[in-house]
């Protein structure tokens, strides 16, 4: 062992390190990005949940009742309902995550200690199951004791059993997609240069959008087999159900997977190399990954961090394929969604392809 070369070569690694700012982002920038994403944004504790409300008994009870319910922070009124069916369909678009009905004969319930409130819960997310339930534990009526214990009730839909897996697998969907189609072609074009072959692109007729376009579309084929394999599997060994079209399905894995793939174009056009596209994915994958509301409630984050989840493709996903698959809703219910998705993959597809004409230039 010669110290002198040992020493030489750590020089040389350190000096690599410096002129790769990639690199040098990272070692400063995952630790950074870990503490804020965990310290700040993440927060199991969940508030504002988008509601419902059904006073079908319009008393002075009834209404008091609402405002001690809203005064806890767990629920936010969106919308106000004549019907509990009325709440039911709010739900199954994704307008509201819990749905409060009120009977008309609410003070007599009430007085003689009978069921008199019921609380629906979107169960396809199942933390929202868990702050219903800590809802309906709270005193509210001006009682010190949990209403719940007298008068209230919970009903889960959708996954009244609360199985983990039934909100998991459809998620892992859009996390394999996420994962894979941005990696793929994140180191795309960075191949074609370093391989040679950018020098005989340039030298041939196709443009920059034939390009970048030809080289997703094989990929769409890719990402379509592993929504098959993911929905086959989920199906057989877990039991996932398919509440609404098989077709919607793909089509919302159609929208994720060409909004991945150019995204991973956009990156590839401004890597140096292999190694720092893949570098680059990592920082669009985590918090991804964790600001999505596939691991951590999405209702749990700072309005901020929530500004900056809409940003992520996954994010728009997860609410298409959960109200597919486990609330069977449709896509053009979903059309705030699926809008997001085709925006992204314009404004994406549209900057890879002037930026790659540019570094031509």
């Amino acid at each position: 062992m010669n110290l002198r070369r040992l020493m030489a070569v750590m020089v040389k690694e350190v000096r690599q390190m410096r002129r790769d700012r990639i690199t040098l982002a990272m070692i400063v920038g995952i630790p950074v990005m870990q503490l804020l994403l965990f310290g700040y944004a993440i927060n199991t504790n969940l508030r504002d949940l988008s509601a419902g409300i059904a006073d079908q008994a319009r008393t002075s009870a009834s209404r008091a009742l609402v405002m001690d319910i809203v005064a806890t922070g767990v629920v936010t009124p969106v919308q106000d309902a004549a019907t509990p069916q009325a709440l039911v369909e709010a739900m199954r678009r994704g307008e509201i995550s819990i749905g409060i009905v009120i009977p008309p004969d609410y003070d007599r319930r009430r007085a003689e200690g009978r069921e008199a409130v019921q609380i629906f819960v979107d169960g396809s997310d199942n933390a929202v199951q868990s702050a219903a339930a800590q809802l309906a534990q709270m005193p509210l009526d001006g009682s010190s004791r949990p209403l719940t214990a007298r008068t209230i009730s919970v009903v889960g839909f959708y996954n009244p059993q609360r199985r983990s897996a039934v909100n998991i697998v459809p998620g892992l969907i859009g996390v394999i997609l996420t994962m894979t189609m941005v990696l793929f072609t994140g180191v795309a074009i960075v191949r074609e240069r370093e391989r040679g072959n950018m020098e005989l692109l340039i030298a041939t007729p196709v443009s920059s959008a034939e390009l970048m376009i030809g080289k997703v579309l094989p990929y769409v084929a890719i990402g379509l087999v592993q929504t098959t394999v993911v929905l086959a599997l989920g199906t057989w060994l877990f039991d996932v159900p398919l509440g609404g079209s098989l077709l919607h399905v793909y089509l919302a894995a159609c929208l994720l997977i060409v909004a991945n793939l150019t995204l991973g174009l956009l990156i590839s056009t401004g890597a140096q190399s292999q190694f720092q596209a893949m570098q680059m994915t990592f920082f669009i994958f985590l918090p991804s990954i964790l600001l999505s509301g596939f691991m951590f409630p999405f209702a749990g984050m700072p309005k901020i961090v929530q500004w900056i989840a809409e940003v992520l493709p996954l994010t728009h996903f997860l609410r298409l394929i959960r109200g597919i698959m486990l609330r069977g809703a449709s896509l053009w219910e979903l059309w705030p969604d699926v809008l997001a998705l085709l925006a992204f993959t314009t404004v994406l597809m549209t900057a890879a392809i002037l930026r790659f004409r540019k570094r031509l230039d």
